[in-house]
């Protein structure tokens, strides 16, 4: 039974593997043609020569110390967004004057475009610190609203439920609201870290923060390095589905041993 129940599993994984794989020889194959075709390095570098800046990048140290603060930076204002966003969620379903006051500026910051707010916080806030506060400021309206929404949507037969069978507050909490709202936090925090991982690293390359991705970024396009803008962006591309995977995967972790805890 075991044997039968795995191999679809593991088809299933080769199949997607193989598929990714051939996608990715398929546009590999793509750019080839396209630097090919333009025939000038500074417009559309060859994959090879790509590789190889990148190869060079990855050997000196100022690569490491830039991708590492851009990380931290980052991943702190994409903490703190989601500790607020849930924290206003929680107001605003709970009290209307906080629902009154919070909502339209939350819906105010999440229509303004991101640009905007990075040149108008470049007034007050240092050009190290700015990347998160920009990454915070966007993921807060994000984590608010779906919170929010899984709030609203607790099955109100469960609450009737825990109250008959007098549960009480804290179980209640851990064994019927925590997982009600759970997958809309989840997929809070999916997206919330694809916005704040690109809207971070446009907040460096306009502030130009020291030692960066952004900076990086912006230098090599300065002096018209390519094939190093390239390769600074598929280091963004790269870190951007590391951390989105640690987190699906982390998620998904955590949700079985909570599930597990809770049958218990």
């Amino acid at each position: 039974m075991m044997n039968s129940t795995t191999t679809p599993k593991n088809k299933n994984k080769i199949n997607r593997l193989l598929t990714g794989l051939g996608a990715a020889a398929f546009w590999l194959v793509m750019w080839q043609i396209i630097s090919m075709l333009v025939a000038q390095e500074l417009l559309v570098p060859a994959p090879s020569v790509v590789l190889k800046a990148l190869s060079g990048l990855i050997r000196t140290a100022e690569f490491w110390q830039s991708a590492g603060l851009s990380l931290l930076r980052i991943l702190l204002g994409f903490l703190l967004g989601i500790i607020t966003g849930s924290l206003a969620a929680i107001l605003t379903t709970r009290f209307k004057v906080a629902d009154a006051l919070l909502s339209p500026l939350l819906r105010l910051v999440r229509a303004t475009p991101v640009a905007s707010f990075i040149i108008l916080a470049l007034v007050w806030i240092k050009t190290g610190n700015l990347p998160s506060f920009i990454s915070f400021l966007m993921v807060v309206p994000l984590v608010w609203s779906n919170v929010e929404s899984g709030i609203k949507h607790i099955d109100n037969r469960l609450l009737e439920m825990a109250r008959v069978y007098r549960l009480g507050w804290f179980k209640t909490l851990i064994f019927v609201r925590i997982p009600s709202v759970m997958p809309y936090f989840m997929a809070a925090c999916t997206a919330g870290m694809g916005l704040a991982w690109k809207s971070g690293i446009a907040a460096e390359v306009i502030c130009r923060a020291p030692l960066s991705i952004g900076n990086q970024l912006q230098s090599a396009k300065t002096h018209l390095e390519t094939p190093e803008v390239f390769a600074w962006t598929i280091t963004v591309v790269l870190l951007s589905l590391m951390l989105e995977k640690l987190l699906v995967t982390s998620a998904a972790r955590f949700g079985k041993r909570f599930n597990a805890g809770g049958g218990n």
